[in-house]
């Protein structure tokens, strides 16, 4: 077939605009799943079209927009969310995870994104002054957290009782089935100040004076991936969105 320059000029330009399509789809941003049990308000819960939002939710939003990559969030329960990150059915655990020196024997974990300490729920009118007091108490929380791990190695002789949500253990606290509730501080305030069911009912008598922090968890080995989680975490506390979220979710 033969070809005018004025048709040579065209099929160039037309390869050229195809070159660019197929260069913008490679470029295109890598998408990861994100894991959260959704049942640790204000961290990661579901809005009213039951969809995952909170503080960890908007922040690990925040940082794939900063690093340049996108992510889609589900509500994964607890007891299943880190083997599904193990076996690669998810990328991302972005729920209120303690940082502990046992955990990171199996996952790798970000750089910290959030300060928290633990503390004790009991019922208004009731209070304590230390862990010891909790001796012979029944005292619950959420299974596998580390409000469990606190009162196990204060060694009061506690009588614990684990659940799969927090919200229930919170439940029988004010059913008088249980004598105390230990979790992490803002999620202890969040039930005892915003929820309107429990306003009056309950209070938080105790913080633990020892310091934790959350992280993003992934598994061993993605070293991009941490890479770009702990840019973009860089960036959201550069650029005035971490502040923004905390009075959001967390309050002044």
């Amino acid at each position: 077939m033969k070809l005018t320059v004025k048709g040579l000029l065209l099929a160039a330009a037309l390869f050229f605009v195809a070159l660019g399509g197929l260069s913008g789809k490679a470029q295109a941003a890598e998408k990861y799943i994100v894991a959260s049990d959704c049942t640790w308000p204000p961290f990661e819960l579901l809005d009213e079209k039951k969809q995952p939002t909170g503080y960890s939710i908007d922040f690990i939003r925040a940082v794939a927009k900063a690093a340049g990559f996108e992510v889609e969030n589900r509500n994964i329960a607890w007891d299943g969310i880190f083997g599904g990150v193990a076996t690669g059915q998810y990328d991302i655990v972005a729920s209120s995870t303690t940082i502990t020196e046992e955990r990171k024997k199996q996952f790798d974990f970000s750089d910290p994104y959030f300060e928290i300490v633990q503390a004790v729920i009991l019922p208004a009118g009731k209070d304590i002054k230390s862990l010891k007091e909790l001796k012979g108490l029944k005292v619950g929380g959420q299974i596998a957290t580390t409000g469990i791990f606190v009162v196990r190695d204060a060694k009061v002789d506690a009588q614990i009782k684990e659940y799969d949500d927090v919200g229930l253990a919170i439940q029988d606290l004010v059913g008088g089935r249980i004598d105390a509730v230990v979790c992490d501080e803002p999620v202890a305030k969040y039930y005892a100040n915003k929820k309107q069911d429990y306003k009056g009912k309950i209070h938080v008598s105790l913080r633990t004076e020892s310091k934790e922090y959350f992280g993003f968890t992934i598994k061993k080995g993605r070293k991009d991936l941490l890479e770009k989680i702990n840019r973009g975490i860089k960036m959201v506390k550069e650029n005035g969105t971490e502040a923004a979220l905390l009075k959001k979710w967390i309050g002044d």
